[in-house]
């Protein structure tokens, strides 16, 4: 019998980082998939006649239907098969992307994007609902960040190979390939994913209900954080390809490698961020003070933005807004560990779904907003301006709101955390 719970273990702990390894796939054609669009907007806007605000109203549909089914989806996943609904939802996502290449009108594109957002929904929540049952503390910084690293790369190849075949074959062919293209993940994870291993899922019974949740001010501070990076961050994977060839002149083909330099340089510091925050959780450091600095740091040296808006150059605008990215690397594997540890494995798929939906509420805030900004000015400064009010206040949040990452007692008043 002895012999047999270490082999069991062994092969849990290689089941948990190949389901991983396929969420970190899944991530990548996740983002790859919400900010094709951006890619496309340029040659889409031109052959529909798209004005800058109308354009914005599109870029943020996609949000409408991701954040509102975030609570559905939340709700789903701490009481089904997380695998089978995962399979679902990428399966409808990948099918929106597909057919958005064939649409013929605004509103047609619209429609897709916003089928686009309920299927993605179910990620985020179906992420923190798996690491939260398999990894310890001390390994989800990584397990996150990994994650998180496929959300950068998505986007930094995404505008590398996207542009590119925007240039040569238009932007219908780029929603076409990525569509079908990637349901081909769907195979290995049908194989791969497990099915009724009790030790590998987390048990939700005695779970606390979505206003339990909502009464604790910690669980505020991740939703309000979340949504100022958020802001940030969805200003960026929208406008940040029309603003580098309107506004810095950039060709489409110069956009395309510029333009995934940012996003490239968020995936590093983020995988390095998250292991190095790991091991010092693991050597004893508080979880509080790492995750917590990690966290506003990032947030405040988002501000390197607004030098990077007034740049002269376009060179001095890239140093900016690359040191920028670096600081943001700081934020995602942190921001997931601090949900997961304080909501716990009985929480941990409906805390993701409120926080998600709050939090990308940005996603139809940050593309509009900036649509509007633009077309009332002529120029992107006070749209950077915008994203830097939002890093404050997300730091201000996760300082005040948040006293300790520590798992809560649902048992307990929300007065006590």
């Amino acid at each position: 019998m002895s012999s047999v719970a270490p082999a069991r273990n062994r092969d849990l702990a290689s089941t948990r980082w190949l389901v991983l390894s396929l969420l970190v796939a899944s991530s990548f054609i996740n983002y790859i998939d919400r900010g094709n669009l951006s890619v496309a907007a340029d040659a889409l806007s031109h052959e529909l006649n798209i004005a800058p605000e109308r354009l914005g109203l599109l870029l943020s549909g996609f949000f409408w239907t991701y954040a509102l089914f975030q609570l559905v989806s939340g709700w789903l996943i701490d009481r089904f098969n997380v695998y089978l609904l995962y399979g679902l939802g990428f399966f409808l996502w990948s099918a929106a992307t597909a057919f958005t290449g064939l649409a013929n009108s605004y509103w047609m594109i619209f429609g897709f994007r916003l089928l686009l957002g309920i299927g993605e929904s179910v990620a985020y929540p179906a992420y923190s609902k798996i690491i939260c049952a398999a990894f310890p503390e001390h390994r989800r910084g990584l397990a996150n960040a990994l994650i998180d690293v496929g959300t950068k790369a998505g986007p930094a190849l995404g505008i590398l190979l996207g542009g590119l075949v925007v240039a040569s074959w238009g932007w219908r062919a780029l929603f076409l390939i990525l569509g079908f293209g990637a349901m081909a993940w769907l195979i290995p994870w049908v194989i791969f994913a497990p099915r009724g291993d009790h030790q590998f899922h987390s048990s939700t019974a005695g779970g606390p209900g979505l206003l339990q949740i909502a009464s604790r001010s910690s669980a505020w501070g991740t939703f309000i954080g979340h949504f100022s990076c958020n802001y940030v961050w969805y200003f960026l994977l929208t406008w940040l390809p029309y603003y580098l060839i309107r506004e810095r002149g950039f060709k489409t083909e110069e956009m395309a490698v510029i333009g995934s330099l940012p996003y490239l340089m968020i995936a590093l510091i983020t995988l390095i961020a998250g292991g190095v925050a790991d091991k010092l959780i693991f050597s004893g450091r508080s979880t509080t003070a790492v995750r917590k600095s990690c966290l506003v740091a990032g947030l405040l040296g988002m501000n390197l933005l607004l030098p990077a808006a007034i740049a002269p150059t376009s060179f001095s605008c890239m140093v900016y807004m690359l040191l920028a990215c670096a600081f943001f690397g700081l934020i995602p594997g942190n921001l997931w560990a601090v949900t997961q540890t304080m909501a716990g494995p009985t929480a941990a798929g409906k805390w993701t779904g409120i926080q998600n939906m709050i939090g990308n509420l940005s996603g139809v805030a940050a593309p509009w907003i900036t649509g509007a900004i633009v077309s009332a000015t002529g120029n992107f400064v006070f749209a950077f301006v915008a994203a830097c009010i939002a890093s404050v206040i997300g730091a201000g949040a996760y300082l005040v709101l948040i006293r300790k990452v520590e798992p809560i007692c649902w048992s307990q008043p929300a007065a006590t955390k």
